[in-house]
């Protein structure tokens, strides 16, 4: 399938930052106007740019990295950090999905929770949950954002006063024990400073790539978490810290 073949060139270009036409053709075996056009898909997503003979991975020069790109770093970790988090759900629950390349992952292991209300600003969330006719599926609409492939402003912050959530989780840029749990648009840390204040469970999903680090602007301190869920167990400093806050951490114990 096309999406298929388009997310693992990306994952290929993650591996070698360039690669030939002529290669991508032989990996696929399809023809070089196939593979063109995926090349030009991949140039709307703002993810390569072309180069003789071939296409290069683009590089960030500070400005939000696309979400096509972060999408497909660490994925094997993403997936059990999601895998992970979906334990929290129950029958019948109303839950928040955060946009992000961690969250993005929580859907297809929620496949049997009956009665599910699945709040999000997340365009992935949507389409993803979509392909499940037993989900009930709330958009808070807004402004879309491209970078994230999430809606922002202020009709998200109203639309979220109007729901009681069971349970909220929440993806993250970088975390550290300075400057606390981190992201890189301020209208986006809006609508998760007001998830925050909702009274409900939050959790947090991250990859261990995460930790020790920071982005633009801090909207919650890791002690104001109720679970932090990460793929591999984290240097000593943050299991006494979450210890000392009353902080759940959960992790994979097979990668110990």
């Amino acid at each position: 399938m096309k999406i298929d073949r388009i997310n693992r060139i990306k994952e290929m270009l993650q591996e070698s930052n360039t690669i030939s036409i002529d290669k991508l053709c032989s990996a696929f075996e399809v023809s070089k106007n196939t593979i063109r056009r995926d090349i030009t898909e991949l140039e709307k997503q703002d993810v390569i740019k072309k180069i003789y003979g071939g296409i290069m991975l683009k590089q960030n020069r500070g400005e939000p990295e696309p979400f096509a790109s972060r999408e497909v770093k660490n994925s094997a970790e993403k997936k059990i950090v999601a895998k992970l988090a979906a334990g929290f759900v129950k029958d019948n629950d109303v839950i928040f999905i955060d946009s992000g390349t961690t969250t993005m992952h929580l859907i297809p292991y929620l496949a049997n929770i009956k009665n599910l209300t699945i709040l999000t600003t997340s365009l992935y969330i949507i389409n993803a949950a979509a392909n499940y006719s037993q989900f009930n599926i709330i958009c808070t609409g807004g402004t879309f954002y491209y970078p994230s492939k999430a809606f922002i402003g202020s009709s998200v912050l109203k639309c979220l006063d109007n729901y009681n959530i069971s349970k909220v989780f929440l993806a993250s840029a970088g975390v550290s024990l300075e400057n606390g749990v981190t992201n890189t648009s301020s209208l986006e840390c809006e609508t998760k400073k007001i998830l925050m204040s909702k009274n409900a469970p939050k959790i947090l999903l991250i990859d261990s790539s995460k930790l020790d680090t920071a982005s633009l602007m801090t909207f919650a301190q890791l002690r104001d978490f109720d679970d932090v869920v990460i793929d591999n167990k984290p240097p000593q400093k943050y299991i006494t810290y979450f210890a000392d806050n009353n902080v759940n951490l959960w992790y994979s114990k097979n990668r110990d």
